[in-house]
């Protein structure tokens, strides 16, 4: 356990990174089944896989009449003998040279095989002219065309969107076995640190990390306990640390838990388990600390509030959702427009806060005018991330960049 996220001083890319930590976590977390208007945004802890065929019959795709079509009519006239609508099937098969009214999803009768569109049709006192252009099997489904029984329709390690929770009811489930929420638990440390709605003292500053970071936990469905501000003594700290690891399935904190910092987090850390500094060749972004506490994962962001929301996009979010059982963990990222200009030195990957325009059709970036890690209103000003690769040279006005949007890390 204590190895597992042993690194060198090296610099590595965030790919390099994420393929360690891939190889690395499983979900820490136990099962459940919860009825399936509960397992909303939960994700999946097994296969499902359907025990009906889906339709489970034969059936109309519209409304209309339903034929053989081996009983087409060189005129495409047959008599009406009979009514179908959806779950009131025809008590019978379909009478030989006859046709039966018919409504979408209802039944197809034994012997019908086609379904003529109302619209092309022409009611004629007991029969009905059919259009004669048709091909045998239009208009109608069979059994088992969306789903065949026996088929896989849920994966496990999805997390459950409306239409799993449909697809499963589709199939026929009341309940899905999925993965317990994970429990995390966020504190801050510094002297200088104050809880909004105090008094701040001169030097002193509001606490923000932990509310941005226990919100992106909890966007990811993580249950989350807030610690508070915890005084600088190593030994409150490792007590919390300690009682933390006992009743949940990861600790994280930002600031004050990097190379070269003077603070009480590191050895409360490394006396009850292990801690390692990942050197992540990106920008914003200084060193993220990896470890445990008495076999709990702990993650230390650093403390500028932009290079928060960006480790943990980069690093956090998918661990947390390894952790949690999600098999998906990527970010999805789209090519925009820059319209700006910016100077990049290849080597270190760079992050920019941006906001996305339409501009004739096209999607154009405008990139935040600072590029400080400590700016918050360029969080709150921008929807997303221009992802500069460590191999691209300046960008100009025009040039195509890689657009990640903020919706990308509660996914």
């Amino acid at each position: 356990m204590s190895g597992r996220f042993d690194m060198d001083d090296s610099l590595i890319t965030v790919a390099e990174a994420l393929a360690r930590l891939e190889s690395r976590l499983s979900p820490a977390v136990a099962v459940e089944s919860v009825p399936l208007p509960g397992a909303l945004s939960r994700i999946l802890a097994e296969d499902v896989v359907s025990g009906v065929d889906v339709p489970p019959h034969d059936n109309s795709a519209m409304d209309g009449w339903a034929f053989r079509h081996a009983d087409l009519t060189a005129d495409g006239r047959l008599p009406v003998v009979g009514r179908v609508a959806a779950g009131h099937p025809l008590d019978g098969p379909l009478p030989s040279g006859g046709a039966v009214r018919i409504f979408t999803g209802a039944p197809m009768p034994e012997g019908a095989d086609t379904v003529a569109m109302q619209e092309d049709c022409r009611e004629d006192g007991g029969a009905v002219v059919l259009p004669t252009r048709l091909k045998a099997g239009d208009n109608a489904r069979a059994a088992g065309e969306d789903v065949a029984k026996g088929a896989v329709v849920l994966h496990a390690g999805t997390r459950l969107r409306p239409q799993e929770l449909g697809m499963a009811a589709a199939v026929g489930l009341t309940e899905l076995l999925v993965y317990r929420p994970l429990r995390a638990a966020v504190f801050s440390t510094g002297d200088e640190i104050r809880e909004p709605g105090t008094e701040l003292a001169p030097g002193c500053i509001f606490d923000t990390n932990r509310f941005t970071a226990g919100g992106l936990l909890t966007s990811l469905g993580a249950e989350v306990t807030d610690l508070g501000i915890l005084p600088d003594r190593r030994d409150v700290i490792a007590a919390a640390l300690a009682e933390a690891a006992r009743t949940h399935d990861l600790i994280l904190t930002s600031g004050g838990v990097s190379v070269g910092d003077e603070d009480h987090v590191k050895p409360a850390v490394m006396s009850q388990g292990s801690l390692h500094f990942w050197r992540l060749a990106i920008k914003p972004g200084r060193p993220v600390a990896l470890g445990e506490v008495l076999g709990t994962p702990f993650i230390g962001l650093p403390g500028n509030p932009v290079a928060v929301m960006v480790t943990f996009m980069l690093v956090a979010r998918p661990m947390v959702l390894r952790l949690m059982g999600a098999s998906q963990t990527g970010l999805a990222r789209f090519p925009v427009e820059a319209g700006f200009s910016f100077k990049h030195k290849p080597g270190r990957r760079e992050y920019l806060r941006a906001r996305l325009a339409h501009a004739d059709g096209r999607l154009v970036a405008a990139k935040f005018p600072s590029d400080g890690s400590g700016v918050l209103t360029s969080m709150t000003w921008s929807d997303g991330l221009v992802d500069i690769a460590e191999d691209r040279g300046d960008i100009a006005p025009g040039d195509t960049v890689d657009f990640i949007p903020y919706a990308e890390v509660l996914r």
